[in-house]
């Protein structure tokens, strides 16, 4: 199974000068994926998916310390 650096996509978008770079961002990864296998395609999609759910839970959590925060 291939290993993708999925989060230094992410970094690197967050970090983006301008939409131009982010575009640019998002289709360099969307070559990468129409270049895989249909099994790396799969892979692919696994790790996006966990990747996802731990950024969505990391905001999540910061989101709640906030609140709580706010609220003392």
């Amino acid at each position: 199974m291939k290993n993708f650096n999925l989060k230094s996509y992410h970094v690197r978008a967050m970090n983006a000068s301008s939409e131009a770079e982010k575009a640019a961002i998002n289709l360099e990864l969307k070559d990468l994926y129409a270049s895989l296998s249909e099994e790396d395609k799969k892979d692919f999609n696994e790790q996006l998916q966990t990747f996802l759910i731990k950024e969505v839970a990391s905001i999540k959590s910061f989101y709640q310390a906030a609140q709580e925060e706010n609220q003392n």
